[in-house]
């Protein structure tokens, strides 16, 4: 018999679970790594579930580990959310993400006349700053223009 209110998604054997993901922005995370329906490991994500601080979402990749690149781009959407890698269904080990000091060629500058958009082979660059509110600022270290919502619309 199964009880309703503690059904779980099935443990990964190997891989990585990423919790605390600011609700609704699980999608966005799938598309940071690059996940699509031809993938061959089991990936599983709740969306809205509630936890201690209020809703979030959770991902877990079943046969991949995460590198430095693909969790710095993800601290940029969820900064508070928090990496499991899991070896033999134990998880081996648990980190939070860190904001980098300054992200290159992740994010699109929302300056339509910015160089990082113009046919100059140049990358993006911004520097990125925790708010108040502790979500994420970045600011263009080019013309100084600001993202500080919506930053997976501009993920490049």
């Amino acid at each position: 018999m199964t009880d309703k209110g503690n059904l779980k998604i099935q443990a990964i054997e190997n891989g990585t679970v990423i919790d605390h993901i600011k609700a609704g922005q699980a999608l966005n995370v799938l598309r940071i790594l690059g996940i699509a329906a031809d993938c061959r490991g089991t990936v599983s994500f709740v969306m809205n579930a509630p936890g201690a601080k209020g809703r979030k979402d959770v991902v877990k990749v079943e046969g991949r580990e995460l590198n430095v690149e693909e969790l710095n781009r993800i601290s940029l959407i969820a900064p508070n959310a928090t990496v499991n890698i899991i070896r033999d269904f134990v998880v081996l080990q648990k980190k939070k993400v860190v904001l980098p000091t300054y992200v290159e060629d992740v994010v699109r500058c929302i300056n339509p006349n910015c160089i990082s958009n113009s046919t100059e082979p140049i990358k993006s660059r911004f520097s990125v700053i925790r708010s108040e509110k502790g979500g994420v600022v970045l600011r263009c270290l080019y013309c100084e223009h600001v993202i500080s919502e919506n930053i997976a619309e501009h993920l490049v």
